[in-house]
């Protein structure tokens, strides 16, 4: 069971082997433990050192989002005793051959995903738009296998991304501002969606890395980077448009998101500075010259404008372009998680599996696909395609 906690002000106490979520005097859930698969915080929610023990204790995968869904951290339980098979994703970093065929794989799997949307969009839509960056897309996979580097696949993976989201947006029903994929901050209701989709299911491909015992850090299409899990987002890559995308289409166009349940984040005033000038008065008057006399001519001149520092990483309440962030009403964002839970329980025919299962479980197959992959039982990574 997967469980999200957005009360804001809320608290999580232990009580004997259950959790509770509590706000004030009142109680508004009971956590069995027994039942809980991964844990879910989102803003300004306390945990007792009591409840931190136990989630550590019982390796429940715990996760710290903000309020808008960006990725804070999660609880570290032990790490995985296979020291070998971590050993061994290290040393295939370095090996150009196996990180190459691997992200051809992947970039393969994420192509033919975007191209089958789009070609539905195509087709219950009537968007012509929509087939040719579709037939676009198909033109750039089958140059993936010419492609000599990782780096030139993930700019096929770059263009193709581009021609998707573009295409896209002819599967709305009526225009929500979206032309484009936006990401920090998310300046439109689709974007919105989009960034608060692609978070969880991160999240789960994270947990089906750790659940398949392999280190989160090392990956192929994405490079090693401090502190980054590489190899989740090379594993979510084919999962965007099967789940994220599918799913952001059906709730504006079922109505089960509308413009009205989003608002703009108004960026703070700003503050002023301290007022700490009083000895300074005191020296202006004290210095009827306004200290002319220690300014040398040499030292007249023009600063020159100074370089502004991109904070984008942070300033979630600022803008993209002039644009002001959008973020998602709290009613809205409870129906859009249980929408995504409701999606991620579904039902479907695996091809490569050869039997049905959930989305949820395609995530662990694909992960131990993967570790198969590494371990030299198969030789090609086989991602998952939407049909």
């Amino acid at each position: 069971m997967i469980v999200y906690v957005t009360t804001q002000g809320s608290r999580i106490v232990r009580e004997g082997r259950h959790l509770l979520v509590k706000k004030e005097n009142d109680t508004y859930h009971t956590l069995f433990i027994y039942k809980l698969e991964q844990l879910i915080i989102m803003g300004n929610v306390v945990i007792t050192p009591q409840a931190l023990k136990l989630l550590l204790r019982e390796n429940i995968d715990t996760v710290f989002l903000r309020i808008d869904g960006r990725y804070v951290g999660r609880l570290a339980g032990g790490e995985q005793k296979n020291v070998f098979l971590r050993k061994r994703q290290f040393i295939l970093t370095d090996d150009a051959e196996f990180c190459l065929n691997t992200a051809r794989s992947i970039v393969a799997g994420k192509m033919a995903n975007m191209a089958t949307v789009l070609q539905r969009i195509q087709r219950t839509r009537d968007a012509r738009q929509a087939g040719d960056a579709a037939d676009a897309i198909k033109m750039m996979s089958r140059k993936l296998a010419e492609a000599d580097s990782v780096d030139v696949v993930r700019g096929l993976e770059g263009s193709a991304s581009a021609r998707y989201f573009a295409g896209l947006r002819y599967g709305f029903d009526r225009d929500y501002g979206f032309t484009k994929r936006v990401r920090r901050p998310p300046t439109d209701p689709v974007n919105s969606v989009l960034s608060l989709l692609y978070t969880f299911i991160i999240n789960r491909a994270y947990s089906a890395i750790r659940i398949a015992g392999l280190d989160p850090y090392p990956g192929t299409l994405h490079t090693l980077e401090y502190g980054r899990h590489s190899l989740p987002l090379d594993l979510v890559e084919e999962f965007r448009s099967v789940i994220a995308d599918t799913l952001t289409l059906s709730m504006f166009n079922l109505g089960i998101l509308k413009e009205s349940d989003f608002y703009r984040v108004e960026p703070p005033p700003p503050v002023a500075p301290p007022d700490n000038n009083e000895e300074l008065i005191n020296e202006v008057c004290n210095d009827p010259l306004g200290m002319m006399t220690l300014i040398e001519e040499d030292d007249m001149f023009d600063l020159p404008p100074q370089p502004i520092e991109d904070d984008e990483e942070d300033n979630q309440a600022g803008s993209a372009g002039g644009k002001l962030a959008i973020r998602l009403y709290p009613p809205a964002f409870v129906r859009l998680v249980k929408a995504f839970e409701k999606k991620m329980t579904t039902e479907f025919y695996h091809p490569v599996a050869e039997k049905r299962m959930t989305y949820a479980d395609a995530f662990v197959f694909q992960a131990r696909q993967l570790r198969r992959v590494i371990e030299g039982e198969v030789v090609r990574y086989q991602p998952l395609q939407l049909k």
